[in-house]
């Protein structure tokens, strides 16, 4: 994902309130070798680009001046109340060394689960995203998780989920925490129960 950037020659709160009005939005690329670099983006492609879920967790393309650089989004404000970004923080990305990001989950055939199709039961995102680590060039933009095995009352742990090659997760204390739980509703009984009830009483 390209993203076009003009350096920032002022600095100052009276600077960054002229680019706003201007239609700009300061921001700064630090990390590397290289020294902090203050820029400025087009606000209104800045705040479509951050409706984008690739835009937060993928590596990217920040040409300034006609030279490209690989970043990646760190750190982003927005306005209180108005549709405003005031200021974006983009970090260098060494080919070489190894990132930390976080990269959303995607949940996908849970209609056809035995949880949701037999047992009637809902499943409950306990994590929507999850911190990896990898080189930037193994980056996925999402980490899919297949519910379609899970079983009503059960409950789907990062251990369970195959994570993209050269991609590793990073613990926070729990080495295999909860990633989303499949729960029947009180006083529903799932199909099977159902049929079992039915057949005792005849």
């Amino acid at each position: 994902m390209k993203v076009i950037a003009f350096p920032r020659t002022e600095q100052g709160s009276g600077a960054s309130r002229r680019l706003r009005n201007a239609g700009q939005t300061p921001a700064i690329i630090y990390g590397g070798t290289n020294a902090p670099v203050a820029i400025a983006l087009d606000h209104n492609a800045l705040y479509h680009a951050l409706k984008k879920e690739a835009f937060h967790s993928s590596i990217l393309d920040m040409e300034i001046d006609g030279k490209v650089e690989k970043v990646l989004l760190r750190d982003f404000q927005v306005h209180a109340y108005k549709q405003l970004v005031l200021h974006a923080d983009f970090q260098r990305v060494d080919p070489n060394q190894k990132i930390h990001v976080k990269v959303p989950l995607h949940f996908v055939n849970a209609e056809v689960s035995p949880a949701v199709k037999l047992g009637g039961a809902i499943i409950s995102h306990v994590m929507n995203e999850l911190d990896v680590s990898c080189l930037p060039g193994d980056l996925p933009e999402f980490v899919e998780v297949d519910l379609s095995k899970v079983e009503a009352g059960a409950s789907v742990h990062l251990a369970d989920i195959t994570l993209p090659k050269g991609v590793t997760a990073v613990a926070h204390g729990d080495n295999n925490p909860t990633i989303a739980i499949a729960s029947v509703p009180a006083g529903q009984v799932s199909a099977d129960d159902a049929a079992a009830g039915a057949a005792e009483t005849k």
